[in-house]
């Protein structure tokens, strides 16, 4: 498998995506502020993106990390709740 580049780009609407740079599909991540967050970054929207995304890849990886492949995804009961609380 050959190993995938990335770019952050600024999208028409003003977003910001992650994106493959050799794929034109839906970005991985899609950023986007408000009119009063841009207000309050003074023009440091960008680089408040680029670190969002950073700790989002980083947090993903810690969490793969974490997974333990061996378990055996039976234990799961209907019991659990169907949403997800963050």
């Amino acid at each position: 498998m050959s190993p995938s580049f990335f770019e952050i780009v600024q999208l028409a609407n003003g977003d910001y995506a992650l994106r493959r740079i050799d794929d034109d599909a839906a970005p991985l991540v899609r950023i986007s502020f408000s009119q009063e967050a841009r207000e309050m970054m003074e023009d440091r929207d960008m680089s408040v993106a680029k670190a969002m995304i950073a700790a989002g890849i980083e947090a993903a990886g810690n969490i793969a990390h974490d997974i333990d492949w061996d378990d055996d995804d039976n234990d799961l009961t209907e019991s659990q709740p169907q949403y997800t609380l963050h």
